[in-house]
């Protein structure tokens, strides 16, 4: 019974390969890309909502602004390195506790999907369905994550020398407005790391269908190809 299993699972990957999308029903199609979609943003989720997800990643981790970087490394010369990197370590941790948020919400953007967004993401770019989620979840994402950023951040007082050095740097037009107050800040940066990991993870997808989750959605990619 195992054998025939096993046989039978075979069977329908390769078959899967050898249709066109054409041939997948509409409903098969969505189902499909609904299954492969949860799958890359739930992996996404727990990777980075994890201890060291952001900090440890080199593709992630939050550094400061790159006009504010100067003045860290004046920080470090007048003997501030543990505050600095206190700083630095607290901005990646608040990212890391906020992050795990996200998945109820992407979970749901999936649900919602129509089917006008289907065709668009199974025809689309590689990223097709990473700016679709960052279309239709950032604006949720964004006050989720933030009062959670807010609270961890709370706890480092440099974080409120930032912001008074970083907000006369905005004035000036030395950095961005909206890199001028740490919350805001990190919380961009949260949703910027977010939505690389799942691009990334998309593209996995497309690249492997038989590592995506589920026989329809093994189907669906394979037709893509």
């Amino acid at each position: 019974m195992r054998a025939i299993a096993l046989w039978l699972g075979l069977f329908l990957s390769v078959s899967a390969q050898a249709l066109t999308l054409d041939q997948i029903s509409s409903k098969d199609a969505g189902g499909g890309l609904k299954q492969a979609l949860s799958q890359g943003a739930g992996k996404s989720v727990d990777l980075l909502g994890k201890s060291d997800g952001f900090l440890g990643n080199p593709k992630v981790r939050i550094a400061l602004p790159q006009a504010l970087q100067k003045a860290e490394g004046l920080l470090r010369g007048l003997g501030m390195s543990k505050s600095a990197d206190e700083l630095v370590i607290t901005m990646n941790r608040a990212a890391e506790a906020a992050v795990p948020e996200a998945k109820a919400l992407l979970v749901n953007s999936v649900k919602q999907m129509s089917f006008s967004d289907a065709k668009g993401i199974l025809t689309g770019g590689e990223d097709a369905a990473t700016q679709y989620f960052r279309r239709t979840t950032s604006t949720q994402l964004t006050e989720k994550f933030r009062p959670i950023v807010r609270k961890a951040m709370a706890k480092v007082k440099l974080a409120e020398k930032y912001d008074e050095f970083a907000g006369r740097a905005a004035k000036l037009g030395l950095i961005k407005e909206q890199d001028a107050h740490l919350d805001d800040y990190v919380t961009q940066k949260t949703l910027d790391g977010l939505f690389l990991m799942i691009a990334e993870e998309e593209k996995k997808i497309r690249k492997d269908p038989l590592g995506a989750a589920g026989n329809l959605a093994q189907m669906v990619f394979s037709a893509l190809r």
